[in-house]
Order: C-alpha cells, then sequence, then structure tokens
C-alpha cells in the first residue's frame, strides 16, 4: 500500500514515458494508455498499469495527465469519457485561445483543467533543473502540487487558464528563434569554406552573452524608458542591415534577418531611432 497519490498518463511519446518513469520511481501507483498500445510496454514493465481503452484509463483515477500533441488530441481521446470529478492537467501545446474553450468543455463534462508547460525535453524531467508553469484553479494546483513536483519544479502562474500556455510559448519563441538563428550564422560561416566546428566557440560566447541582456531589457520594458546612449535603434538597424547583405551575398536565406531589419525600420519610422534597441517593443506591441 501507498499513500502516493495513484493518477493515470495518456500519451506516451518520449516525454510521457520519462514522466511515468518518474513517478513510478518516485511511488505513485500510474495507469497509462497510449493509441499505439505497444509505447506502453516499456512502462509497464516497470510496475504502470495498461488500460485496455482511454475510457477504463480515466475511470481508473480522479488525477489525470495528459501528454498529447495537442489539445485536439484530447477530444479525440476524452469525448465520450467519465470526466465527471476529473482532474485534467493538460501538459500538450496549444494556443491560449483554444485552451479556454478546453477548459469550458471539461467544465460542462464535470472536470476540472490544469494547464501545464513543461520547461524541460524528455531526458531532463524530473531533475532539479526542470521546471513546469501551471495555470488554472489555485486549489486544484495546491492540492496536486507535491505529485507534479515529480516531474519538475511546479510554478504556479494564476488563475487564468491562459497563462501557462502564454509563458511555455513566450519561452519557446525565444528558443526557436534563437536555434534559427545559429544555424543561420553558421549557414553564413559556412559559405566562406570555414567549418561549424571552427565557428562553434564563439557562438557560445554569443548565447552566453545574452543572458547579460535580460536584466536590463525587462528593466527598461517594464519601465517604459529606453535609454539609447550604449546602442541606439539607428546604430543597431544599420548592423541589421548589414547581416541582410551579407547573407544575400552569401547565398542565404535572408527571410530571418530581413524580419529583424523590419523591425528595427519600423522603429525608426515611429521616432525611436536615438532609443535603445529595447523600444522595438513599442513595434513588436502595435
Amino acid at each position: 500500500m501507498t499513500d502516493k497519490t495513484p493518477l493515470t498518463l495518456i500519451g506516451l511519446g518520449p516525454m510521457g514515458q520519462a514522466m511515468v518513469a518518474r513517478l513510478l520511481d518516485a511511488g505513485h501507483p500510474t495507469t497509462v494508455w497510449n493509441r499505439t498500445a505497444s509505447r506502453a510496454d516499456a512502462v509497464v514493465a516497470q510496475g504502470a498499469t495498461r488500460a485496455a481503452t482511454a475510457a477504463e484509463a480515466v475511470a481508473a483515477n480522479r488525477l489525470i495527465i495528459l501528454s498529447l500533441t495537442d489539445y485536439a488530441a484530447m477530444y479525440d481521446i476524452l469525448d465520450g469519457a467519465d470526466l465527471a470529478g476529473r482532474v485534467i492537467v493538460n501538459l500538450s501545446s496549444e494556443t491560449p485561445d483554444k485552451t479556454l474553450k478546453a477548459a469550458a468543455w471539461l467544465a460542462e463534462r464535470g472536470a476540472e483543467l490544469l494547464v501545464g508547460g513543461v520547461m524541460a525535453n524528455a531526458e531532463m524531467v524530473g531533475h532539479k533543473d526542470a521546471y513546469v508553469f501551471y495555470s488554472g484553479p489555485r486549489e486544484v494546483f495546491d492540492r496536486h502540487a507535491d505529485t507534479l513536483a515529480v516531474i519538475g519544479r511546479p510554478d504556479y502562474m494564476g488563475e487564468d487558464h491562459t497563462l501557462a500556455q502564454l509563458l511555455y510559448q513566450a519561452q519557446l519563441d525565444v528558443f526557436l528563434t534563437s536555434l534559427a538563428a545559429m544555424l543561420h550564422s553558421i549557414a553564413l560561416v559556412k559559405s566562406a569554406g570555414l567549418s561549424a566546428e571552427r565557428f562553434a566557440p564563439y557562438l557560445a560566447d554569443v548565447g552566453s552573452t545574452l543572458s547579460m541582456y535580460v536584466e536590463q531589457t525587462a528593466r527598461h520594458v517594464d519601465s517604459g524608458e529606453h535609454p539609447g546612449d550604449l546602442a541606439n535603434v539607428a546604430m543597431m538597424g544599420a548592423t541589421a542591415a548589414h547581416v541582410v547583405g551579407a547573407s544575400e551575398a552569401a547565398g542565404v536565406d535572408a527571410e530571418l534577418p530581413r524580419a529583424v531589419q523590419s523591425l528595427y525600420d519600423r522603429a525608426i519610422a515611429a521616432g525611436h531611432g536615438k532609443n535603445s534597441w529595447t523600444a522595438l517593443i513599442n513595434v513588436m506591441r502595435g
């Protein structure tokens, strides 16, 4: 017997399997289901209970964790199941507006939604540096926070269901854009015959330097003041244009740097030329 909360986890891709493994290690009786039944084999061998159907998986426990591609998959899998009295912790990626619709859909069926955004890959699940954004009813979060902490540090953002998704997408905004920029810079370097390996230490240096800008950027944006005494929009806009020119000359796709140049051009047109580059936020926010 165990006093650890029993739960169901639906969706056994790499993330789902990693979460089940950590939950089992922590002593939580875990029922699992996946469309492709063979994906449950490994976690069942570790001690999970395999449900024959999604409805059976839902019926097994009050706490249901979803690790799916999107919220559309949730409707497809849960439709017809008895959801009354269940807490659905949806860790799938989705847009905030669709998250609100999902909360209403579940409420109509007697269930409560706790939204999660997992800031970790499968290898990091349960690691001390892993964390998860959550939003939804505070009482529901507090009731299950200890269980959810097994996956990663649970950071509660508020009652508004959209908040976890918004912060999750904001983090991915930085991550995906940075990955694309990294590859674009490598393409530029390789156009001159240099290897990515030779460039890698300098690329890593840029990545480390970016963290130095975070605190000052947040301060400028929150205050609405953008002093441009060190690096103004006009100066950095000229540099953005040079990156576009270098890309075009090298035969490298220039769509990404053109998008960046466009932000500077519009900021200058709006009268922010002498302000810090952080004034670009005014263009982004319309």
